[in-house]
This record gives structure tokens, C-alpha cells and sequence, in this order.
């Protein structure tokens, strides 16, 4: 018998909710303000994964950490798949389409208001339709307490003003409860909702026999004697055969929230999670003879579009990317010298387990190109360019004077810490020093690619390579 191994999804997968639609497993995850949002992924047996499309194509012009798409659910109702999300700032919105690959519809507001977030969809055997939320404090002024709207059947509209549904400052030891996910099962109403924390938190599961409740609540999943922080926020989904399965996620600093799978199966009427409420290393793969796959992360820049594990730090303009016949060509446009708030910035999600990254560039005209490392802090390898003189640059090193393409990378090693390198013609040599990836808001760091300047120049990046280390 086949197995596994978590995290089944080693990198920045925050917030994950998943669903089945036939023999197909689909999830999607937060993005915040990265375009495009909500990445599509696919699965025939939860743990082998690919990415197929993206739920949302625009978003903010100007980087705003933090905001935007906050944790989504998916669903499959009436022959369509529907994404719901809070945006803090804006309410509940979601879109839907017949195929997870594409076209999405434009985003629609369902319930407009600040703070609003974590929303889940039921549809209910009767033909009523409910919506769950939690509230974010940092808008809203409260949070820990979960809220239960009617729904128009086609999402229009909420119906009511919504009801209270969980306290969580009445019940003891909990704080920050949020995420709820809403199911229905053998006629009770089931609330998966994690508390605590996202670094030392816990999964909680409520049930009722009322959509409005009382709830009551349970701790289904924690760390307890394993090395998983925080096991929590995710979703329940069964298999063909029949069997019940958890994905949620851990904070992993600054490569992000990285995917679990653990087995779920159903004691006194009520779930139990991994082993006796632990999180487990491994087991066997939920449906066995799957091929191997993961999420792309090198890229040959084949074309005619971006490989779909890349996303731009805000809304993108055409004109500042070309890719093609195995180069991808991005203008030296102008924008903030800080990395972190440049919308121009490419990236994709930082492995959470060592690699070695390369790129080969060539920076034709004035302006500065690299390969970076972005979080709360970044840093880069990459060529600068004023007059006559192109130099190689990372950090506080002098800048050396080079001719023609140049081969830079970075290796990041255990903990993060990233040991960048260039190949001038010689072998590839360290260049800086040593610089330690940090996490952004909410989200891990990004490796990213970028080109900055008046708009006379352009970058030229070729064979975009991720290696794991085993």
C-alpha cells in the first residue's frame, strides 16, 4: 500500500478549502492582493496536485499587504463551482463557474461591510441557502464569534441582517475563532472552525440541530506531542469509497502555510482528526494509483502565457511582459525602489524545503534586473545598468563589471536562510552575504523576478530552474 507523506503541499497554500466532485478533488487558497487570485488546484487522490486556472484575474493597482482575498471556501452547487471570500474591506463576495478551469465570472458582492470574513455557502436539502462568517477585529472592532446569514438560493443577497450563532468569549481558553466551514450531515448542521492562532492554534468542530444553533463545540485536532504547530484551518472532504479526510494548514514563517492531509473518520457522532486528535507524518494515499505531481514551479518560458504558479504583487499592465520561445522579456518600467511595494514584481511561492534556484539575464539598456527573495524584508542578485557599464550587484558587495548574459541564483537552505550566486562566465561563486527570508503579511516569502527603471530597458530572463534537495 501506497503512502504519503505531509505536507502534502510544501509551500505557501494558506488557507485551503477542498472539495469533490466525482472522482476530482479541487482546492483553492488565500492570495490576498496577488494577481492573478485564488489558484485552481486539481487532484485525483488529495495528494498529488496541479494547478489549472485562477478564480480571480485583477485586483488592487498598488500593493497592499494584507488585503484583498482572505481565506476562500469552494463549493459545487447546481452544476457550477463557487468560490466565497471575505475582503476586509469591501464584504463577502465570491464567482462562479461551469468549469474550474474557466472562464470565472466577475466578482459579485453578497454581503456588503467591513471586517466581514471566512465566509462558507450551504446549500440545504430543502432549497434554503445559509452563509457563515467570522469578523475581523482590526475593521470591524470584534472578532472570535461567527455569524449565520439566510442566502438567496442565487447568492445574490443575504435575506437578514444575520444571526450570532457562536461566542467564542463565552466559551473558556478560546480566542481568534475563525474560518468556519459549514456542512450538513445526517441531519445536523456542522461548523469546522479553527481558534487560537494561526502559529499555536486548533481545529474545532461545532454541531447543532439548528442551522441558528446552540452549538455545541469540540477541539478535534492539535499539536499536541507532534512538531505540527497550529494544525487548523481547512476542509472536510470524503472519497469515492467513502472514507473522510481533513486538509488544513501549519505556519511555517517565512515559507508560509504548507498543506496537511490527515485521515478524519467518525467516533459517538462526532470527528476524529489524524491520530486520536494529533496530527500524523504519514499515511496511506486516499486513492491509490495516482501518478506523482505537484504544482510547476520552473519554467521554460515556452509561452504564450506565464506558467500558472506565478502572480504579480498587484494588478499587472501588458505592457510590462512578453514571454515566448524560451525567454520571458520584462521592462524596466519605474515604480517604488522598495521591492515590496513594486506591483511589477513576478513571484511564486518559496519552497518549504531546501532548492537551489537559477535564471540566466541579460539586462539590455539602462535600469536593474534580478532574481529576489520577498517578504517582510527582501533582498536580490541581478545586473545594473547606467551608461555604458552593466555590473553585477547583490546587497552590500562592490558591484563587478560584467559582459553578456549572466547566470544568477540563490540557494535556500534549512530555516530559510537564502546564499545567493552568480555565474559570470566561470562557475557559479556566493556573491553578498547571507541574508534570512522573513515572512510578509500572512503570507511566506516569494522568489521573485523583476526589472525596474525609466521604461528604456528590458530584462531578459531564460530557464527559470527550481531543484528540490532531497
Amino acid at each position: 500500500m501506497s503512502t504519503y507523506r505531509n505536507p502534502v503541499l510544501n509551500a505557501d497554500w494558506s488557507d485551503p478549502d477542498v472539495i469533490r466532485v466525482g472522482d476530482d478533488f479541487y482546492l483553492t487558497v488565500s492570495t490576498f492582493t496577488k494577481v492573478p487570485g485564488l489558484p485552481i488546484l486539481h487532484s485525483r487522490d488529495l495528494v498529488n496536485w496541479t494547478i489549472i486556472g485562477h478564480g480571480v484575474t485583477s485586483g488592487y493597482d498598488d500593493v497592499r499587504p494584507g488585503c484583498g482575498v482572505w481565506a476562500p471556501s469552494l463549493r459545487h452547487h447546481d452544476g457550477r463551482f463557487w468560490i466565497f471570500w471575505g475582503d476586509p474591506d469591501v464584504g463577502i463576495r465570491w464567482v462562479s463557474a461551469a468549469d474550474p478551469r474557466g472562464p470565472w465570472s466577475e466578482p459579485h458582492v453578497v454581503k456588503p461591510g467591513v471586517g466581514l470574513i471566512d465566509p462558507c455557502p450551504l446549500w440545504d436539502d430543502d432549497g434554503q441557502a445559509y452563509l457563515v462568517h467570522g469578523w475581523a477585529r482590526s475593521r470591524a472592532g470584534v472578532n472570535n464569534r461567527l455569524t449565520v446569514n439566510r442566502m438567496a438560493p442565487d447568492g445574490s443577497g443575504v435575506l437578514d441582517e444575520g444571526t450570532l450563532v457562536i461566542d467564542a468569549d463565552l466559551l473558556p481558553g478560546y480566542r481568534t475563532l475563525e474560518g468556519p466551514k459549514l456542512y450538513k450531515r445526517d441531519g445536523a448542521y456542522w461548523i469546522f472552525a479553527p481558534a487560537g492562532g494561526v502559529e499555536q492554534g486548533w481545529q474545532s468542530v461545532f454541531r447543532a440541530e439548528s442551522v441558528f444553533g446552540p452549538y455545541e463545540d469540540r477541539i478535534v485536532l492539535a499539536q499536541g506531542g507532534t512538531d505540527v504547530n497550529g494544525p487548523h484551518q481547512g476542509g472536510w472532504v470524503d472519497t469515492p469509497s467513502g472514507e473522510h479526510w481533513f486538509m488544513h494548514f501549519q505556519d511555517r514563517g517565512p515559507y508560509g502555510r504548507v498543506v496537511h492531509l490527515q485521515p478524519m473518520r467518525w467516533n459517538g457522532g462526532w470527528p476524529v482528526m489524524g491520530a486520536d486528535g494529533e496530527p500524523v507524518a504519514e499515511a496511506p494515499v486516499p486513492v491509490p494509483g495516482g501518478e506523482p505531481a505537484a504544482p510547476a514551479a520552473s519554467d521554460d518560458f515556452a509561452g504564450p502565457d506565464l506558467g500558472m504558479q506565478w502572480s504579480w504583487q498587484a494588478n499587472p499592465d501588458p505592457s510590462w511582459w512578453s514571454v515566448g520561445e524560451g525567454k520571458l522579456r520584462l521592462a524596466c518600467v519605474p515604480g517604488p525602489e522598495d521591492l515590496r511595494e513594486r506591483p511589477s514584481v513576478l513571484g511564486q511561492r518559496l519552497p518549504g524545503e531546501p532548492c537551489a534556484v537559477t535564471t540566466r539575464l541579460t539586462l539590455e539598456g539602462e535600469g536593474r534586473a534580478g532574481l529576489a527573495v520577498v517578504g517582510d524584508t527582501a533582498a536580490y542578485v541581478g545586473l545594473e545598468r547606467a551608461g555604458d557599464e552593466t555590473v553585477l550587484v547583490c546587497g552590500d558587495m562592490d558591484p563587478v563589471s560584467v559582459q553578456g548574459p549572466v547566470t544568477v541564483g540563490a540557494r535556500i537552505g534549512d530555516g530559510a536562510l537564502v546564499t545567493f550566486f552568480a555565474d559570470t562566465g566561470d562557475g557559479p561563486c556566493q556573491v553578498g552575504a547571507p541574508f534570512q527570508a522573513t515572512q510578509g503579511r500572512w503570507v511566506g516569502a516569494v522568489l521573485g523576478l523583476f526589472a525596474a527603471g525609466d521604461g528604456a530597458g528590458q530584462a531578459i530572463f531564460e530557464a527559470f530552474t527550481v531543484d528540490i534537495e532531497r
